[in-house]
């Protein structure tokens, strides 16, 4: 994939960035580091600018959003659990971009998309939720900025060495990876620890047996 990714941006320039980014943010594992990190490689070589680049980067990260978002709002998530494995696309990650989404709401659409991982697939939990879909625009756009802009940054400076350099990004994946599994663990088990502590208020809505006339004060 790499070495594909890498020709593809090689022989196509800018539009080649378009046309892996777009299906990259679309749930298709094509990795961004190689794409962007070639593309700053090129930048470095003076083919094109950084601007150009980082903008074409982004804007199809945009466009692949869309996509997954659209599959999300118009309820074909079932499509993707029964064939997603083809392309790569598993439950467990679906799951993963979920949890995120109800968690932390909007920002986790813009803060995912700085995280391997997680931020291909938050678009879905994002069109599922019914999501503004220009607030979802924005926050999408905003959060892929500084990703991509890292990411070609990286290819520019390291010049020639940028394959070395790409090799090395696989440790981000492994740090995102125990971070996210960190955080599920330690709310499994506060959850475990909590599974049989009693309410503090019973009934909110209705009031609790204590409010009701004629019961006797509470210590």
């Amino acid at each position: 994939l790499v070495d594909w990714a890498t020709g593809v941006v090689g022989d196509l320039g800018l539009p080649g960035i378009f046309l892996l980014m777009a299906p990259e943010s679309a749930g298709i594992p094509i990795p961004s580091e190689a794409t962007m990190l070639f593309a700053g490689f090129n930048v470095y070589k003076g083919e094109y600018s950084l601007f150009a680049a980082v903008a074409t980067g982004t804007i199809a990260n945009v466009v692949g959003s869309w996509i997954l978002y659209a599959v999300g709002y118009y309820g074909r998530t079932e499509v993707l659990l029964k064939h997603g494995r083809k392309i790569h696309i598993t439950p467990e990650r679906i799951a993963q971009a979920d949890r995120w989404f109800e968690k932390y709401g909007s920002w986790a659409v813009f803060f995912s998309r700085m995280l391997p991982i997680v931020r291909t697939f938050i678009s879905l939990p994002a069109g599922v939720a019914r999501m503004p879909f220009w607030k979802f625009t924005i926050f999408t756009f905003l959060g892929c900025l500084p990703w991509i802009l890292m990411l070609t940054l990286i290819g520019r400076e390291a010049g020639a060495n940028w394959e070395d350099w790409q090799s090395k990004l696989h440790y981000v994946d492994y740090a995102a990876v125990v971070l996210i599994v960190g955080t599920v663990a330690y709310f499994a088990i506060r959850w475990f620890k909590n599974r049989n502590t009693p309410t503090a208020a019973v009934g909110q809505a209705g009031g609790s047996e204590a409010d009701a006339p004629g019961a006797p004060p509470l210590p």
